[in-house]
């Protein structure tokens, strides 16, 4: 089981779009998929429930809850956990013994890159992060790669010390998808498929650690 932790203690960095985004790919090639809300607010649980009725559900599971990990199905493929907002450094710690690999979403803004540093610089010094036992993408969130601010933005991504493993186009789709339980990766257009590609990156990352 390939376990994936999103989180950032900024809040509004796109999380939850993350989390349901990548669950839909997974659920579209056949893996089950469960998604852990962890966050008290619930968009991620919510939108497993509008998704349920579809061909490729992703099962929901409420990650609030102190025994969440007994709860969870045998069988489960890939499990991604949606983190609480304002997450701290050492409430990452306590997830790290069950993951694979933390992705932290980030905005191309001088104001979020600012607000996320010392979340980052906290994860980096975490023991199993250290030694190699977790792994950390930054994922490059909301990019409008037209504009020189994102352009300046990214380059500043790839000084942080994990590797940027996702550039994701900003897109008003994710919002009106998120409404409907949708993703990306439920739609052919070609449109849909360009913005696809965004994520290639990234799931070649994750697939390098099971």
């Amino acid at each position: 089981m390939l376990k994936i932790l999103v989180a950032n203690s900024k809040g509004g960095c796109g999380k939850s779009t993350v989390a349901t985004n990548l669950a839909a790919h997974y659920a579209q090639d056949g893996k089950n998929t469960l998604l852990v809300d962890a966050d008290r607010q619930g968009s991620s649980q919510s939108w497993c429930e509008k998704r349920a009725g579809y061909s490729t559900p992703v099962l929901p599971l409420a990650g609030t809850r102190a025994d969440w990990r007994s709860h969870v199905p045998k069988g489960t493929q890939r499990l991604i956990v949606d983190a609480p907002a304002a997450i701290r450094p050492q409430d990452v710690d306590a997830f790290l013994d069950d993951i694979d690999a933390v992705l932290i979403p980030i905005l191309p803004s001088r104001f979020d890159l600012e607000a996320s540093q010392h979340f980052i610089d906290g994860v980096a010094a975490l023991a199993r992060v250290k030694r190699g036992k977790v792994a950390v993408g930054i994922v490059a969130n909301r990019l409008k790669p037209w504009t020189t601010a994102s352009q300046l933005a990214l380059e500043e991504m790839k000084a942080l010390p994990f590797p940027v493993v996702a550039q994701i186009r900003d897109s008003q789709g994710y919002v009106l998808m998120a409404g409907l339980g949708r993703s990306i990766f439920d739609y052919a257009s070609e449109a849909a498929r360009s913005h696809q590609e965004d994520w290639n990156k990234l799931l070649r990352w994750l697939k390098k650690l099971g």
